[in-house]
């Protein structure tokens, strides 16, 4: 069981690399194959305006929604625990007690059947059957 940590680490965000997909740069998105070249200035603005532009929205996105985007998951994997603890695993550990004598009744039925049924499916498949085909 893992503790949960006093201090978040500022340095490596994505200890579990879950996002790791999720690593877009300018040569994943823009590319200009071999004679189709723009103006070096261009295409080094271009390389700058992109990270300008992708750096500064996700911080503004992560400014005014992160918070409460995280609050929304942490109490919905909190209810998703709460119902695991108590009302799942319960509910479950009483269906377990209250079939386990179906189960036990079901093996013994099963298995003094198996070998009748085992015995007619073979009686069954070795005789041959004739097809005629009347006109």
């Amino acid at each position: 069981m893992r503790k949960m940590s006093s201090q978040v680490d500022l340095i490596n965000r994505d200890p579990n690399v879950l996002n790791n997909h999720v690593q877009v740069m300018f040569d994943d998105v823009l590319a200009e194959p071999e004679g189709a070249h723009s103006i070096d200035c261009v295409w080094r603005n271009s390389f700058k305006c992109f990270n300008c532009g992708r750096n500064v929205c996700y911080k503004i996105l992560t400014f005014i929604c992160g918070l409460p985007i995280a609050l929304f998951w942490g109490c919905l994997f909190a209810m998703v625990s709460f119902s695991e603890i108590w009302c799942i695993t319960p509910q479950m550990r009483c269906l377990h007690v209250t079939l386990y004598s179906v189960k036990k009744i079901l093996s013994i039925v099963l298995s003094s059947n198996y070998l009748k049924i085992k015995k007619d499916k073979k009686k069954f498949y070795s005789k041959k059957i004739k097809v005629f085909l009347v006109l």
